[in-house]
C-alpha cells in the first residue's frame, strides 16, 4: 500500500498543479502506525483561503470497496478535521464507483486520470475514455462460460437465495467456481448475501454489464442453404427440435429464437446453435446444402454447452435459447439486433 499511497500523493500533486489558482502548501502521506482513517493529507491555498484534501487510497475501486472508504473519509472529517475536501482515490474506478463519490459529494481520483474536485470556484471534471487491463480482465472473467454458467442461474429467479452448493449443482460448475463468481457480485454490489445465502440485487446493472462486455461463444460457424421456407421450415424445425430421444443438442438462436420468445420482424436468415453430434439430423430435416453464396441458415457449434443448460421451449418443438441468451446475442447484431434485444428484454428480462 505505500507504494500506491506514493503515487496517489504524486497523481494529486499533479492533478492540483494543472490549476493555476491552487497554491499548494503540503501534500504528506500519513505515517506507518495506527490508523488515522485517511491516507493522505494535503493543505492548499485558493484565493488566500486556506483548505485541507483528506484523501482515502484503496487498492482496488470495486463499488463495495469505495463504499467503506466513503465512510472512512466521512467519519475522519467529522472528527479530525472539520470542513475538509474528502477525495477518494484507487487505481481505477468504474462509472459505478464515480456516481458513489458523487452521490456522496466526495472528490475522486484515479491513476487511469479520471478525477473531480469541485469546491469553491474550483471545478476539475475529467474523464477518460481508458480501462486498464487488469479491469477488463477482471470483469470479463465474471463472464467466461463457466462463469456464466452461474450468473445463467441466478438471472432465471433473481429473487431467490441460493446457497454455494445449490449454486454449483444448479450451475454444474465446482463450489470453487462459485465462490469466486460469489466474490465478483458481491464487490460489485450486484449480489448480496442473506441468511438464506446469495442473492441478486441489482440483476439489471449485471445484465447491462453482461452485454457491454458480452462476447459472442467460441464456436465453430457454418453457412448452408435451404429450399424451406414458412410453415414448412417451421415444421421441419420443430420436428428436429423436439427430437428428445436423440443424442446432440440444438435450439434455436438470435432472431430465430426472438420470433418465439418475443416477435418483433422476421429475418430471412435462420439462427441455430448446435453440438457437433446434431449436426447431420439438421441437415437431413432442414434438406441444409452447403452453400457457397446466398446462404439462408447458419448452425453455430459452441465449444462449451452451457448455453443449452437454460434453453427454453415456448411452443411443442420449438426449443430455443434462453431469453437471457438470446438477449445478448441479439444485442451484439447490429442496430436492428438492439431493437430487437430492447423490446425482448421488455416483455422478458423485467424484473422491477
Amino acid at each position: 500500500m505505500k507504494g500506491l499511497e506514493e503515487q496517489a500523493a504524486g497523481a494529486l500533486t499533479s492533478l492540483l498543479q494543472e490549476v493555476p489558482a491552487i497554491k499548494i502548501r503540503e501534500v504528506n502521506i500519513e505515517p506507518d502506525g495506527p490508523d488515522r482513517g485517511i491516507d493522505i493529507l494535503a493543505k492548499i491555498n485558493v484565493a488566500g483561503r486556506r483548505y485541507s484534501i483528506v484523501c482515502e487510497v484503496k487498492s482496488s475501486g470495486q463499488p463495495r470497496y469505495v463504499r467503506t472508504g466513503l465512510l472512512q473519509l466521512r467519519n475522519y472529517a467529522a472528527h479530525h478535521e472539520p470542513g475538509s475536501l474528502p477525495v477518494f482515490i484507487a487505481p481505477y474506478l468504474s462509472a459505478e464507483a464515480r456516481a458513489l463519490c458523487r452521490d456522496e459529494k466526495v472528490g475522486f481520483l484515479d491513476l487511469e486520470g479520471n478525477a473531480r474536485l469541485v469546491f469553491d470556484g474550483v471545478f476539475i471534471d475529467r474523464l477518460v475514455p481508458t480501462r486498464p487491463a487488469a479491469a477488463r480482465r477482471e470483469l470479463k472473467s465474471l463472464f467466461k462460460p463457466k462463469s456464466a454458467r452461474v450468473l445463467r442461474v441466478l438471472l432465471r429467479d433473481p429473487k431467490r437465495a441460493w446457497r454455494v452448493a445449490e449454486l454449483a449443482e444448479a450451475a454444474q460448475v465446482s463450489f470453487g467456481h462459485v465462490s469466486n463468481v460469489r466474490s465478483g457480485l458481491i464487490d460489485n454490489e450486484w449480489a448480496e448475501l442473506s441468511e438464506e445465502g446469495l442473492v441478486l440485487s441489482r440483476p439489471d446493472d449485471l445484465l447491462d454489464a453482461w452485454r457491454d462486455a458480452y462476447e459472442s461463444p467460441a464456436a465453430k460457424r457454418e453457412g448452408f442453404y435451404t429450399t424451406l421456407h414458412g410453415k414448412s421450415f417451421d415444421d421441419a424445425a420443430r420436428r428436429v427440435l423436439g427430437s428428445k430421444s436423440v443424442s446432440g443438442q440444438i435450439a434455436l438462436a438470435s432472431f430465430s429464437a426472438a420470433q418465439w420468445l418475443a416477435p418483433y420482424g422476421r429475418t430471412v436468415m435462420h439462427y441455430f446453435y448446435a453440438e457437433e453430434d446434431a449436426i447431420d439430423r439438421l441437415k437431413r430435416e432442414l434438406k441444409l446444402a452447403p452453400a457457397q453464396k446466398g446462404e439462408n441458415v447458419v448452425v453455430m457449434v459452441p465449444k462449451d454447452n452451457g448455453l443449452f443448460l437454460d434453453a427454453v421451449e415456448p411452443a411443442p418443438g420449438a426449443v430455443c435459447t434462453s431469453p437471457l441468451q438470446t438477449y445478448l446475442d441479439l444485442a451484439q447484431a447490429g442496430e436492428r439486433g438492439l431493437e430487437a434485444a430492447d423490446h425482448l428484454r421488455r416483455e422478458k428480462l423485467s424484473w422491477k
